[in-house]
């Protein structure tokens, strides 16, 4: 089923949003070298009480993990991509992090990822890779709106990975959200535009481009669920969580600059 929020739903989910925006804000500022991955996963803990939210991961056992997930946040190093399980390693210089955060607050989800280089050890690939993601992000949020189609999203995610070099995968990609996290419709990071569902206003859309630098292929940890590229190359993931208004796509999660 595909949720339309209600003006009332809508106002509650741009605190959501906004919540979700400061404790990853917050987390990266925190996040340095020698930093564990249990730490960032407290932290993200103590935050999302403090705040009166509930993690929309913790209890979370879909088909594809080995649930339920138990930690509050995702974190994704070098070669891990998506559904980082948090454990005791900690973060050198030149890690390249990914921190995906989900939570509801008021009965209403919303979730972001965010990628950067721990520490002063920025190197090119990763660089590139972050920045290709986020391109991707920024140009499926400009053809967002009503009457725009999935399929023009996907499209438009898919152009800037490609042309960027990337290999595109597509087990993995945006979804729906609205009172629980993960809800229709699908958003591929790759597809044809003009096709697929009409937006309309009262939607909301995670959209997530995420790339691997040189395979679309995908292993899986031992503990069921972080997700990693099979080369072993470097990976990046971001993610926005938008509203579909009259006036356009607003976005719920932007970072403070």
């Amino acid at each position: 089923m595909i949720e339309i929020l209600s003006p009332d739903e809508l106002s509650r989910a741009r605190e959501t949003g906004a919540l979700v925006a400061r404790i990853l804000h917050t987390l990266k500022e925190r996040t340095a070298v020698g930093t564990s991955l249990l730490q960032i996963d407290g932290w993200a803990r103590a935050l999302i009480a403090e705040a009166g939210a509930e993690s929309c991961y913790v209890d979370y056992a879909p088909s594809f993990g080995r649930g339920p997930f138990g930690h509050h946040i995702c974190t994704s190093v070098n070669d891990a991509v998506l559904h980082g399980m948090p454990h005791a390693d900690a973060l050198a210089d030149g890690d390249l992090l990914t921190l995906d955060l989900a939570v509801r607050l008021n009965g209403i989800a919303a979730d972001a990822a965010v990628s950067f280089v721990v520490g002063d050890a920025a190197d090119e690939q990763s660089t590139a890779l972050i920045a290709a993601t986020e391109r991707a992000l920024d140009a499926a949020i400009a053809v967002a709106g009503p009457g725009a189609r999935l399929g023009d999203l996907s499209h438009a995610i898919g152009d800037v990975l490609t042309s960027a070099g990337y290999p595109v995968n597509t087990e993995f990609g945006g979804h729906g959200i609205g009172t629980t996290m993960h809800q229709d419709p699908h958003v591929s990071n790759t597809g044809r535009p003009g096709r697929g569902y009409r937006l309309r206003p009262g939607l909301l859309l995670a959209l997530e481009p995420w790339v691997m630098a040189d395979t679309d292929e995908l292993v899986t940890d031992p503990d069921g669920w972080t997700l990693r590229s099979a080369t072993g190359c470097r990976t990046a993931h971001s993610e926005h969580t938008i509203a579909i208004t009259e006036a356009g796509a607003e976005v719920l999660t932007r970072l403070p600059r």
